[in-house]
């Protein structure tokens, strides 16, 4: 073929442009990333964070049009915040909080309904307020993960928040229609979280992974941003949830 007969890439208008995408935990890691991935498909974006000056700095990044921050598990800062909002918006991702690790033998009634409030219950709350802010049409994107679907020791609250939220989710993309609402279940992202969690075992995790999993390599945070965006931009999708780990279910524990 010669050059004059090649084609042309094919040239597309930005995905989310003139759209509006709010990141809860949109300061670092999968948040961030999918904030930035937002922004290059046109969409103004308005990141949330409990760390002021880690937000500032994430939302001069991406240009982001306000930051706020808030603990997202605090249910009036959650209101506040999405009643505050200058009107409707398209989409929200919600990655705030951390998976609760620990021995539910060993945790006191006080943690364990903490970890329940952080996660289940704040997103019953986060959709409530989806359902008058999010135009029909709008997805509103919940973080869960594979790796606790397999029973483990110190894995008994994250498991059973794991199991719960898929169910939750299906029952809220009808109750808050036709609003759509989907959950990502990732498996291992190498993350400042997971950096943060490992410690020194890091670099012995993101080994094993590349060694078993059957994609020959660690997910980042790029992989779980590419599948949030799909999930926006595909209006077909809601009340399912849509797994990311590189087939890390499919391999040895």
């Amino acid at each position: 073929m010669s050059p004059s007969n090649i084609p042309s890439p094919i040239q597309r208008p930005p995905d989310l442009l003139g759209q509006t995408v709010v990141v809860l935990g949109g300061s670092a890691g999968i948040g961030l990333e999918t904030a930035r991935r937002a922004r290059a498909e046109g969409a103004k974006v308005v990141l949330t964070s409990r760390d002021p000056e880690r937000l500032r700095r994430a939302g001069l990044e991406v240009d982001a049009a306000s930051t706020v921050a808030f603990d997202a598990t605090d249910p009036a800062a959650l209101e506040r915040f999405f009643r505050e909002l200058p009107g409707t918006i398209d989409h929200v991702m919600v990655t705030a909080g951390r998976p609760p690790y620990g021995r539910a033998v060993e945790m006191d009634v006080t943690q364990v309904r903490r970890g329940l409030d952080d996660h289940l219950v704040m997103a019953v709350q986060i959709a409530r307020h989806a359902a008058s802010k999010v135009r029909p049409g709008g997805a509103v994107l919940f973080m869960s993960g594979t790796g606790a679907r397999r029973p483990g020791i110190g894995l008994t609250l994250t498991a059973t928040l794991t199991a719960a939220l898929p169910a939750l989710v299906a029952n809220l993309a009808l109750e808050i229609a036709p609003v759509r609402v989907n959950v990502i279940a990732a498996g291992f992202v190498d993350t400042p979280l997971s950096a943060e969690l490992l410690g020194d075992q890091l670099e012995t995790r993101r080994t094993q992974l590349r060694e078993t999993l059957p994609i020959r390599r660690v997910v980042g945070p790029g992989d779980v941003a590419a599948l949030a965006i799909h999930l926006m931009v595909n209006g077909a999708l809601t009340g399912a949830t849509y797994d990311v780990d590189g087939g890390q279910q499919l391999v040895p524990a």
